[in-house]
């Protein structure tokens, strides 16, 4: 079978990448989705986006190839490439240059005026051509009328197409266009409009790039289509514990992006279930839009209610509430470690107990949730009580292991 650049189905190419190139714990051997040629064809499709970032290694289990990003040398993410590649029939890519050359002066053209002149001024001047049907050209009008390429208006009892008018100036968006095209969740669209200008000089460098949310942007893009929409969905995750597939019938609320990893999840109401739930965004194969919910209101109200005892995207068990205090002492030029409670409470409250000593207190659905950010606080944390003894008992015990592997006095936590 010969080998070819293009791709039909995006989620493919996504998991691909994921499991291969991103993780990086799989070897040729492993592969065991098709046959060995099926992996050196996907290799060498991915190797022509990203060959520059690309690196290997060799061990007991085979040899394993992976992405090696160095922020420092990459101003845009490399892994829009990855949508730059779609496959297409002659008709497509002919239809393509002959509709937009036609309507490239303004003209407002029929359907059938259309199909006649894609003829005459074009396919007559190559031998054995065949002129387009034209429910072809109607299928592919309405296509780029739905992508905002084309727009149309009714001319008696028929349909006709013009060009999509362009106000913009673009190079007035430039820096925001560079900016939000690596910031943005969907920032493959920033990434697109990057390709209309002649010139991209690099305006930004990233200390926390979080580039594989990149691979995620079609199934983001439906949610948020099904949110704005207020639809259900049906959406296909892949559950790792189980390792199968499931889908499940939801009410898609709100998208949770972390500033930590720049992970993404999606918070929504399980119809079945009937609790709100969290899903990873990475293992969702599919979205299925469905009914407009007409009790948007009622739903809508959970996810009110639900951030203001949220620290991140877990729910605990038995969404049970978990008080939690901590008693931090600010030394005098310290009022930063004040400064910075008050910014990331989150739900919780910040208090001062005492001269030099300061109180945060929350009400989270899972106390656990928090300990990194407890753990930033070592060295000032004068007192931590939490009604879920586990988040004590293994800071208690973080605590006893550094004692251990640095010496020194037992620290003051009481």
């Amino acid at each position: 079978m010969a080998y070819s650049e293009l791709i039909k189905s995006f989620e493919k190419i996504r998991g691909y990448m994921r499991d291969f190139y991103v993780y990086g714990f799989k070897s040729r051997e492993q592969y065991d989705r098709k046959s060995a040629r099926s992996y050196d064809n996907e290799r060498r499709r991915i190797e022509s986006w990203l060959g520059d970032y690309m690196s290997f290694r060799q061990d007991a289990g085979g040899k394993t190839v992976f992405l090696s990003v160095d922020n420092r040398g990459v101003p845009h993410n490399p892994l829009y490439k990855a949508f730059k590649t779609k496959s297409f029939t002659d008709n497509d890519i002919t239809l393509h240059f002959t509709i937009l050359d036609l309507l490239a002066d303004g003209d407002t053209l029929t359907v059938r005026e259309i199909v006649d002149q894609v003829a005459d001024r074009y396919l007559s001047h190559f031998e054995d051509s065949e002129e387009p049907d034209e429910s072809t050209v109607r299928k592919k009008l309405k296509e780029y009328e739905q992508l905002g390429i084309l727009e149309s208006a009714k001319i008696g009892r028929e349909n006709a197409y013009r060009r999509a008018q362009d106000c913009v100036d673009l190079e007035a968006w430039h820096d925001a266009i560079d900016y939000f095209s690596e910031a943005d969740p969907m920032g493959v669209v920033g990434a697109y409009l990057l390709d209309k200008y002649e010139d991209n000089p690099v305006h930004f460098s990233y200390k926390h790039h979080y580039l594989l949310h990149a691979l995620d942007s079609e199934i983001l893009h439906d949610l948020l289509a099904v949110i704005h929409e207020h639809r259900a969905a049906e959406i296909t995750s892949f559950v790792i514990r189980r390792q199968e597939e499931r889908t499940n019938t939801v009410l898609p609320l709100k998208i949770y992006v972390s500033t930590q990893t720049g992970r993404q999840y999606l918070l929504a109401y399980h119809y079945r279930m009937r609790r709100p739930m969290f899903f990873r965004i990475d293992n969702i194969r599919s979205v299925k839009a469905g009914a407009i919910e007409k009790r948007m209101d009622k739903y809508g109200s959970f996810h009110e209610k639900l951030k203001e005892n949220l620290w991140g995207v877990s729910l605990g068990s038995g969404h049970s509430m978990d008080h939690i205090e901590m008693t931090v002492q600010v030394k005098r030029g310290e009022e930063f470690i004040i400064d910075r409670l008050e910014r990331e409470k989150r739900c919780g409250r910040v208090y001062m107990e005492d001269v030099g000593k300061y109180v945060f207190t929350a009400d989270v659905y899972d106390a656990t949730e928090m300990m990194p950010w407890i753990r930033t606080f070592i060295g000032r944390i004068a007192d931590l009580k939490c009604t879920n003894d586990a988040v004590t008992r293994v800071f208690r015990e973080d605590m006893e292991l550094l004692r251990e592997m640095y010496g020194g006095a037992d620290h003051a936590v009481q």
